[in-house]
């Protein structure tokens, strides 16, 4: 005969117990079998109310079992909304990419390039923090990229929109922090020595990030990477420009350029 032993019934108990609790809360999360309106209706109430997991519920049902349906539509806009209230960026993004998609003509696909780059912002919005990391050459800023195209493309296809305005403030944010972020890890290159992966990052805020406030950064960083790789007339080249944009740039004394990693010369142009 086997014998139960008091902690082994307990632990019986507790798993049970926890199975019970998990079919009663799939049962809860479990759309009714209800017409599509009902299913809408609740789905709306949900969302004004504040509880998102339930609007999420009732219009995934929607957009499961009433593709086609009269609130189709409407539901898969609704439920980008609700996706980013339950901080689920990538269901958020995934949904408004697939509305954009079915939908490219719909008058408020304007809202569907919003909210899929305010979910990217969102996303990133650890990354807006600080720059400042041990090895900035590690530093991923994928979703911040994506939130600075996504809005791109807003002001682009959609200039009048009412979302086109916020849009564009946050463009001209995240254009700074990412044109900041490479002249970090130019920065980071150029003490590390790899002086023609800096020119590299250098020449790519300027070229990719021309509006953005760091370019004159990427000037001086393009002067310093030339004279690590000893190519002093590049240098002088990239610092004749830097004078002529930015005269009172703090790397400059007057017309001549210090260098502050490179083991060389200052250089005057």
């Amino acid at each position: 005969m086997r014998v139960i032993t008091t902690g082994t019934r307990l632990a019986a108990m507790l798993l049970a117990t926890a199975l019970l609790a998990g079919c009663a809360s799939t049962k809860e999360e479990q759309a009714p079998d209800v017409a599509e309106g009902q299913l809408y209706q609740e789905g709306r109430a949900a969302l004004e109310d504040g509880r998102y997991t339930t609007a999420v519920n009732r219009l995934e049902a929607i957009d499961t079992r009433y593709p086609f349906g009269e609130h189709a539509e409407q539901a898969q806009l609704e439920l980008i909304y609700a996706y980013y209230e339950t901080s689920d960026w990538e269901a958020a993004r995934a949904a408004a990419s697939r509305f954009i998609r079915l939908h490219p003509d719909h008058p408020q696909v304007d809202y569907a390039y919003y909210m899929r780059g305010l979910a990217a912002w969102e996303a990133g919005r650890f990354s807006l923090e600080s720059l400042r990391l041990i090895d900035i050459s590690k530093r991923d800023l994928g979703a911040t990229r994506d939130a600075y195209s996504d809005f791109r493309d807003l002001v682009r296809r959609y200039p009048n929109s009412q979302y086109a305005p916020d849009a564009r403030q946050r463009i001209v944010y995240l254009r700074n922090l990412l044109a900041q972020h490479e002249l970090e890890v130019a920065d980071f290159y150029l003490r590390k020595g790899a002086y023609l992966a800096a020119v590299k990052r250098g020449r790519w805020v300027i070229e990719h990030y021309p509006e953005a406030e760091s370019t004159r950064d990427a000037l001086a960083v393009m002067v310093e990477g030339y004279l690590g790789l000893d190519m002093p007339e590049r240098a002088k080249e990239s610092l004749r420009v830097l004078i002529e944009n930015a005269p009172n740039h703090e790397r400059l004394n007057g017309r001549t350029f210090d260098p502050r990693y490179v083991k060389a010369d200052p250089i005057s142009a």
